[in-house]
């Protein structure tokens, strides 16, 4: 669980356990795998046991929903970093239940159930076509097979949102078939897709071509595009003249290995990706009276310095966690000291209640 998240498309994470099992090619390099080692959890596996929390951990969700609240803006939690809520395993029913109600009593939070497992969403929840407004579905589609697999399953829920993330982005994938409502078929669009490279010490590196023909996708579609990380590896163009590290020629591209992924900013093709879904949601719980009575003339003063706190709230809240990277002047980009535009619009497919 973490409160302002340093994962780049949520606010916060929660996790209702810990503990998973690997089932494709993107897990091989497992972030949280290797993180429970590192802090003495031996939860992973088919017949690893899990971890699951106390009421301290359940109650934080609701803390923020109250801040979420109070600040007129709705938070994004990602669940589970450490987990997969759609994991087929019995212990773990009663948890899911606990979740369902947890999100229920959260309006004010967008719950990212991101997933390997969406032939599972279905038997899992409680919900058929009447979701909660504030479920948004999204499944991890790594190469072409997972994104053909996977994705009839994802795109059949009828959640607010359905989005993808294509992250350790594996190979080149095609979403043509996809990316569009297919009524014929029961299938919803795609509403959000986020990409990006794997990191760790045994990261494989993603082509940028890729990463690049899965931005135009979206764009041609108005479908918001959020470009996450290049990961271990990077292009060389995309780095300072001298950097140092092992490196790559994929398919003609070459990519450096770098120390830390924090060394090359978010870029791709010179502009930091950070678009999310439309979200047309109440600012406030529909249950939540608002007040016509007319504010005294000496109040307005205050009012006025309240509303720019809110507008300085609304700003710091949106604003990239990134560090604006400077190109050298003989890199592709040709910047030496402008900063780097920012694509963070909210728009695309509309998300209503």
């Amino acid at each position: 669980m973490a409160k302002d998240s340093s994962i780049e498309w949520t606010h916060h994470t929660f996790n209702p356990w810990w503990g998973c099992v690997k089932v494709s090619p993107g897990c091989q390099h497992c972030y949280a795998e290797t993180f429970s080692k590192r802090v003495g959890q031996e939860i992973w596996g088919k017949d690893g046991p899990r971890r699951f929390f106390g009421e301290a951990q359940w109650k934080a969700p609701i803390k923020w929903n109250a801040e979420a609240t109070a600040d007129g803006e709705r938070r994004r939690v990602f669940c589970a970093s450490m987990s997969d809520v759609f994991e087929e395993r019995a212990d773990l029913d009663p948890w899911r239940t606990k979740l369902w109600e947890l999100i229920i009593e959260t309006p004010m939070l967008d719950w990212l159930l991101l997933t390997k497992r969406p032939e599972n969403i279905g038997e899992m929840v409680p919900w058929t076509t009447d979701w909660p407004k504030n479920v948004w579905l999204g499944t991890t589609v790594e190469t072409q097979k997972y994104v053909d697999e996977r994705l009839p399953h994802l795109l059949k829920h009828k959640s607010k949102v359905r989005f993808l993330s294509c992250e350790p982005m594996l190979g080149e994938v095609d979403l043509k078939h996809w990316i569009k409502p297919n009524r014929s078929k029961g299938l919803h669009g795609i509403d959000w897709i986020i990409a990006g490279g794997e990191s760790g010490a045994l990261a494989r590196a993603m082509n940028p071509d890729w990463a690049r023909k899965l931005r135009d996708q979206a764009l041609s579609e108005g479908i918001p595009f959020h470009f996450k990380q290049w990961g271990q590896w990077a292009p060389s163009d995309h780095l300072d003249p001298g950097q140092k590290g092992n490196v790559l020629d994929l398919d003609g591209v070459k990519m450096i290995r770098l120390k830390s992924k924090k060394i090359v900013d978010r870029s791709l093709d010179c502009t930091i990706w950070d678009e999310y879904p439309v979200n047309q949601m109440s600012r406030k719980p529909s249950s939540e009276k608002t007040s016509t009575k007319k504010p005294a003339q000496k109040n307005q003063k205050n009012q006025k310095n309240q509303r720019t706190k809110n507008q300085h709230k609304k700003t710091s809240l949106q604003k990239p966690r990134i560090k604006t990277h400077n190109f050298p002047e003989e890199s592709r980009c040709g910047l030496s000291a402008s900063p780097l535009p920012i694509k963070k619009s909210e728009f695309g497919h509309e998300y209503k209640p």
